[in-house]
């Protein structure tokens, strides 16, 4: 059974979309990942996804258990994030999820300015630092998805999602929030831009 990615990648294929190359064929693809159903557990059945380690600059998808969840107000149990940098004990990342959709697109289409590439193939990655991000307006969106994870509870291995999927997997319905709905932890979020 071919994953939900290739799915919605065929698709595109056989209707000349391109993904990430255009601004229409970014609003396409993120059209079909709105309208597509899926569990966060059916992702990761693609072996050839599943990393142990997470690279800067690339996006992943991974379970979540964090340390201080007793007194955490909310957080998401599955992340979509880009990994930005390795601290003490874990990285630091921006967690997409933390966004409503069209604050995604939006900070989303700015961070294609920081790729590595146009080709959007394996190799490309977004050349991230929290002071790029930090530094410029059009970055602004990401101020409520800045969060760092400890390696010791990530509870899976990292979900690689190719460069060619990231508008697939940023409109993906998979954020799991406890605490919160996904519509307050959205409210919240507004707040802090």
């Amino acid at each position: 059974m071919a994953s939900i990615f290739d799915d919605i990648l065929a698709r595109g294929v056989r209707s000349g979309e391109v993904p990430a190359r255009t601004q229409s064929s970014r609003d396409w693809f993120r059209d079909q990942a709105g309208s597509s159903r899926t569990n966060p557990n059916a992702l990761g059945k693609d072996v050839s996804r599943l990393k142990t380690r997470a690279t800067v600059g690339k996006m992943y998808m991974f379970f979540y258990d964090p340390k201080n969840k007793k007194t955490l107000p909310y957080y998401d149990r599955f992340p979509l994030i880009f990994k930005i940098d390795n601290v003490p004990g874990g990285f630091t990342g921006i967690n997409l999820h933390y966004l409503p959709y069209k604050l995604r697109a939006k900070l989303m289409d700015a961070l294609y300015d920081l790729s590595t590439n146009e080709r959007y193939d394996e190799r490309t990655k977004l050349e991230l630092s929290y002071d790029v991000l930090r530094s410029a307006s059009k970055y602004k969106y990401f101020k409520p998805t800045f969060k760092k994870y400890l390696n010791a509870h990530v509870r899976s291995r990292f979900i690689e999602v190719s460069s060619a999927e990231w508008d697939i997997a940023l409109f993906l319905p998979v954020e799991r929030f406890e605490g919160m709905s996904k519509q307050q932890v959205w409210k919240e979020s507004r707040k802090k831009v």
